[in-house]
């Protein structure tokens, strides 16, 4: 999911009650909220799509959910004694314990790993033992009932809290509220990848991907083997065994690293004759290159 996404389910736990177990609780909470998302710099030193390869991987998995809550612990931690040592420690400020720190830190980190199995674009929660992806086909990565029901959640509790009210309900109703819309959305999906498909292109990958502003729908894409189709409508490709692909990804990092996080690979040819490498779940013509790798020349055998 998106970063404020994120963000949010951390400051919600904080108002849900847990922000007074230790000082600079709500940072722990929304900093680890976020903290497997560090593989975003991989984009310093990955060139074109070999971020793919990358992201969602090691800072996703099981030692990444022990080892980075321990380290924002440790920072936070060191902060509050650095501001204490100065005379900059807010007086307001609770005590800060390391345990609370640690648990609160590993708390928010592990929400970001359930989040983000939500959509189609997986995760590998096994990493490094395993380079096996997961997905859920329950959210789109922005979700903008997500954002409005836990950004006015968050703000209300906040203003209780202010004006000396119970503060903590408004957050635990909204969190309640996030699991119940997580349920329907995957009953939706249930019945989308379950009810009857007329596909030209086969069913033997059956992906129900939500579509961006429609909760309540599902865009149905079915097929394999190079060939697949989007509530019906076939995309352009061609079987996947007219084409070396064993070669290009040898010789090619940028092809290596798609197929590799590629649930539905498909082949462009287009009107130059290049040939494109894509995946069906994010295929949209308007959107150019975006999600897409060249192949060398003749990697398929087509006319």
């Amino acid at each position: 999911m998106d970063n404020l996404t994120h963000s949010l389910v951390g400051a919600l736990i904080g108002q849900a009650g847990l922000k007074r177990k230790t000082g600079l609780a709500m940072p722990a909470l929304i900093i680890g909220a976020n903290l497997p998302d560090v593989d975003a710099a991989c984009f310093l030193w990955l060139d074109g799509t070999e971020h793919l390869g990358f992201r969602r991987g090691i800072t996703h998995g099981p030692p990444a959910w022990i080892l980075l809550p321990l380290i924002l612990a440790g920072l936070l931690w060191a902060f509050d004694r650095w501001q204490a040592k100065r005379g900059k420690r807010p007086d307001n400020r609770l005590p800060v314990r390391f345990g609370w720190l640690y648990a609160l830190s590993l708390i928010g980190c592990l929400t970001h790993p359930a989040l983000d199995w939500l959509n189609v674009y997986g995760i590998r929660l096994l990493m490094p033992f395993s380079d096996r992806w997961f997905y859920g086909d329950i959210l789109f990565i922005i979700d903008p009932v997500l954002w409005l029901g836990m950004g006015f959640a968050t703000w209300f509790s906040l203003r209780r809290e202010k004006r000396g009210g119970e503060w903590k309900r408004p957050a635990r109703v909204a969190l309640s509220a996030v699991l119940a819309y997580i349920g329907v959305q995957s009953a939706i999906t249930w019945n989308a990848e379950r009810a009857p498909v007329d596909t030209p292109t086969g069913a033997d990958v059956v992906i129900a991907s939500p579509p961006p502003l429609r909760t309540s729908r599902r865009e149905v894409i079915t097929g394999g083997n190079g060939l697949y189709a989007i509530d019906g409508t076939v995309l352009p490709g061609v079987p996947l065994e007219l084409c070396d692909l064993a070669r290009a990804r040898q010789g090619d990092a940028g092809i290596d690293a798609f197929l590799m996080w590629s649930r539905t690979p498909l082949i462009e040819l287009r009107e130059d004759g290049s040939q494109w490498l894509r995946d069906a779940r994010f295929y949209d013509p308007r959107a150019g290159d975006r999600f897409s790798v060249q192949l060398p020349p003749g990697t398929c055998a087509v006319s």
